[in-house]
């Protein structure tokens, strides 16, 4: 029951990445979370890989992702 209304439910950590990386390029990727896994030869396989391993740096990706939808969604109200 607590799951229906957590956006994330259901969404890897890869289709994540993968959708932060199209909005923001690696670049603005790098600018908004301040990783070495996105401003020094970035890819998605290494970027995974780190993450994966690091929760904080996980949660981070996670929030900016929510921050994302949230963003498109009132993108899409207006």
């Amino acid at each position: 029951m607590a799951q229906l209304r957590n956006p994330l439910h259901g969404i890897t950590l890869e289709a994540m990445l993968t959708a932060l990386v199209a909005t923001y390029d690696w670049g603005g990727l790098g600018e908004r979370i301040a990783l070495r896994c996105f401003t020094s030869d970035p890819s998605l396989s290494s970027s995974l890989k780190f993450l994966r391993k690091t929760p904080w740096a996980r949660e981070k990706v996670e929030s900016l992702y929510g921050f994302m939808l949230r963003d498109a969604k009132r993108q899409g109200d207006r």
